[in-house]
């Protein structure tokens, strides 16, 4: 069977750029449509079409369905930051949810019925069974959960009146880098480029936000999955609704969690660098664990992690943030 397009809306950003190279190794035709808010020119080549715009821009996305022969779409244009959800809900809901709706409306019109969505844990809120599997209770601790949920709710009602089969990926902490493509956030609010940035004197010291979380070390604990992992993912998702697979909602993780100061103490081992950390009072809408089970992404898409150890994810970061002090900046 032949393949035409496949659309990646945010393909400039974080994962959104792996999941490109990936894709263009295997082959495959790539089509990008981003605003460039926080994604980067550099983080593509030069001969990957890319289309400066929003996601929901309704006309846009039928002129690329059309001009690219779009079959199906990867969707990571979104605003990820928890702490910016709960000051700016607004923000979040028109640009996660109300983006993604109008996106999906276009994209429906024109005759594209496969949909890979860029989800998140998130979508748990404070979990009651470690680790989560996808049938736990879905009520979000803060608005950027209930924008992605929101948009998976879309898509489950799609599914049954339009016939627009999907995958939704619920994925923990992305983090790593390839060769080419690393994490360039401006402000970053992630982890482990902080992390790094300390190790690398960009900043002062690492804040750890909470203390007394009911962890083993009192700091919170997260599920780390390195980029290229993701990206694998996605692409196998896409196989999978190819071959006629019934939608789903499936978890990505390593299924083992490690604590704020778990990463900075294995960023110093890997950087070989003094890292200051500073206590912090802890984040609204922060839950204390999120460790995914991903038995069902092994079961249904045939995915294994390649790169699941802590310390190869940092030392991926590390060695790209070497080759590229200044991010994408002189690209």
């Amino acid at each position: 069977m032949e393949f035409m397009s496949i659309l990646v809306t945010g393909g400039a950003g974080y994962i959104g750029s792996v999941t490109v190279e990936l894709l263009r190794k295997r082959g495959e035709e790539v089509v990008v449509l981003d605003d460039l808010s926080h994604g980067h020119r550099a983080a593509l080549d030069a001969e990957v079409p890319l289309y400066r715009g929003q996601a929901g821009d309704a006309a846009l996305v039928r002129r690329i369905v059309a001009q690219h022969a779009v079959d199906a779409c990867i969707h990571f244009a979104g605003f990820i930051e928890v702490g910016e959800s709960v000051r700016e809900p607004a923000r979040y809901f028109q640009n996660n949810t109300g983006q993604a709706s109008a996106l999906l409306d276009a994209l429906r019109e024109a005759g594209v019925a496969r949909f890979v969505f860029s989800s998140t844990a998130a979508v748990y809120g404070q979990p009651k069974e470690i680790p989560i599997p996808e049938e736990h209770p879905l009520w979000p601790n803060n608005p950027y959960g209930w924008s992605k949920l929101f948009v998976e709710r879309i898509l489950e009602s799609y599914d049954r009146a339009y016939g627009l089969r999907f995958v939704a990926l619920r994925y923990f902490n992305a983090s790593g880098a390839t060769a080419e493509h690393g994490e360039d956030h401006h402000p970053e609010t992630h982890l482990i480029p902080n992390v790094l940035a300390a190790a690398l004197g960009r900043r002062s010291h690492v804040s750890v936000f909470g203390q007394y979380y009911p962890t083993p070390d009192g700091t919170a604990v997260r599920d780390y999955i390195h980029v290229a992992d993701l990206g694998s993912a996605h692409m196998l998702a896409l196989d999978y609704l190819r071959d006629g697979g019934a939608s789903e909602c499936i978890n990505l993780g390593n299924g083992k969690g490690y604590s704020v100061l778990e990463v900075i103490e294995a960023s110093r081992r890997v950087s070989g660098r003094p890292i200051e950390a500073r206590n912090e009072p802890p984040r609204a809408g922060d839950p204390s664990h999120l460790v995914a089970c991903s038995d069902k992404a092994r079961r249904v898409l045939g995915w294994e992690p390649a790169c699941p150890n802590l310390e190869d994810i940092i030392r991926s970061a590390w060695d790209w943030r070497l080759a590229h002090p200044e991010g994408y900046a002189a690209g």
